[in-house]
């Protein structure tokens, strides 16, 4: 008999790549099987994103493109899940009569009565009545060594450009004993890595009762100490001051990476206060200076939006200043979506769509450089890398990451010189750099920590 077999691709952030991950242990639970090729699949589901406009339009053209395999391939049900089914229901049903079940954005287990064969079509529930458990089942994909972990759900923020309240619902805090228990799990499958995520990070537990702001703190030690854990890294925290507690476990916890990932989205007063942000320059400034002179070895993400109504010359040429005074390790970039359920709809003064264009480009190349400078200032240096597997390149030299690349969105350390495994942190000199990886040679003769990690499902991420 013919195994069942499944298609999963997941549009959008590391958080929706959770939630295709618990729908792919879903379906395992059913005993589906995964495959890499569309054709073959008997279901496919697609978790799309609905954010903005261009990630809105991704998910409509791979929703079509795989809709093909119905008549093409071996695929009997097409489910598509996630945002922007969650914040277009009406709309996807009239007009996609080759999906024959949608899911939501906090529907994920729903996909086990899809795959028994008794559900309705549309399956769309309130978006604030599921956050992920430890006890939900859930297939790590991709990397042998790490795995995101979402903490929360949902945000409480208004900024103005952002509908994500609109389809992920308030801000819902994991209980830091279940955080705990799916960071044994993971540790228990060989993960090393734990990459913490939600909407609003710093925020974690304030909806909670007894919440309190060192709340995020005691939970990010807690799954730092978690036995065969190596690094812990920090991503979506909203600028506002970093407690004292946080800043010294960033500083001298040895398994707390310094990295944090704070998305700023401008640097003019007048454009924070149109993008309702709650704050001006000064605070950003002050949190980069603080947090730079506390944080030894501190690796800054973060990301800006031009072409948001009101958006000047002058008012770009701020954020430039900004950025090539912060300097900051990675920076993405993106474009104004126009959203009609934001804040910022109802603005005037439009941003051209070439303005904004040429604004990005001027942006992008502007950090690009900063990237390279930065990254040619590491030539000579030791730095300790986690191994990640053989590179996609050549089958002699491994590829990893420091403490200051991030999986999946910063660049690369590619490793020669010796022998090593993937779970492996290793000492490496850098030899050469580029404007976002780097290359190395092993220095030292055994791993100075090692964990056997596993071959895990090769998902489908745009």
């Amino acid at each position: 008999m013919k195994p069942k077999t499944i298609h999963f691709v997941s549009l959008g952030c590391p958080k929706n790549r959770v939630d295709s991950e618990v729908m792919l242990g879903v379906a395992s639970a059913k005993g589906y099987a995964h495959t890499s090729d569309a054709g073959a699949a008997d279901v496919i589901v697609v978790n799309t994103c609905g954010f903005i406009g261009e990630a809105k339009k991704e998910s409509i053209e791979t929703i079509f493109e795989l809709s093909e395999m119905k008549k093409l391939g071996s695929c009997k049900k097409l489910v598509v899940t996630g945002c922007l089914s969650q914040r277009y229901p009406d709309e996807l049903s009239e007009r996609m009569g080759e999906v024959d079940h949608f899911l939501g954005s906090s529907d994920m287990l729903k996909l086990a009565d899809v795959l028994d064969g008794n559900a309705e079509r549309m399956l769309i529930g309130n978006p604030a009545d599921w956050v992920v458990r430890a006890s939900d089942p859930r297939v790590v994909t991709e990397s042998a060594v790490s795995a995101y972990v979402k903490i929360a759900e949902g945000c409480n923020r208004r900024c103005g450009f952002c509908t994500i309240p609109e389809f992920r619902g308030k801000q819902r805090s994991r209980p830091a004993d279940d955080v705990v228990r799916e960071a044994e799990k993971l540790a228990a499958q060989g993960i090393v890595e734990l990459c913490l995520i939600s909407q609003d990070t710093i925020a974690y537990g304030r909806d909670r009762d007894g919440g309190e702001k060192s709340g995020l703190a005691r939970l990010v030690e807690r799954v730092a100490d978690v036995p065969g854990i190596l690094w812990v890294r920090l991503f979506y925290l909203y600028p506002e001051a970093i407690d004292e507690p946080l800043l010294d476990l960033l500083a001298h916890h040895p398994r707390v990476v310094p990295y944090v990932d704070m998305p700023l989205q401008h640097a003019s007063d007048a454009m924070l206060k149109r993008m309702r942000r709650g704050h001006g320059k000064d605070r950003q400034v002050k949190i980069v200076e603080r947090m730079r002179d506390r944080i030894p070895g501190l690796s800054f993400r973060t990301a800006f939006i031009v072409g948001h109504p009101g958006e000047t010359d002058g008012e770009f040429g701020e954020l430039c200043e900004f950025v090539e005074w912060a300097k900051f390790d990675h920076v993405g970039v993106f474009r104004y979506s126009d959203e009609e359920s934001a804040a910022s709809f109802a603005l005037g003064d439009k941003v051209k769509p070439l303005v904004a264009a040429n604004r990005y480009r001027k942006l992008m190349a502007l950090q690009r450089r900063i990237a390279r400078e930065r990254n040619k200032a590491l030539i000579g240096r030791e730095l300790e890398v986690l191994v990640t597997g053989v590179s996609d390149e050549h089958d002699l030299v491994m590829k990893g990451r420091h403490r200051g690349q991030a999986p999946d969105i910063d660049g690369e350390v590619f490793v020669s010189g010796g022998e090593c495994k993937a779970g492996e942190i290793r000492r490496v000199r850098v030899a050469q750099a580029s404007d976002y990886d780097v290359v190395g040679e092993l220095i030292d003769a055994a791993p100075l920590a090692r964990r056997a990690g596993k071959s895990r499902v090769a998902l489908r991420v745009v």
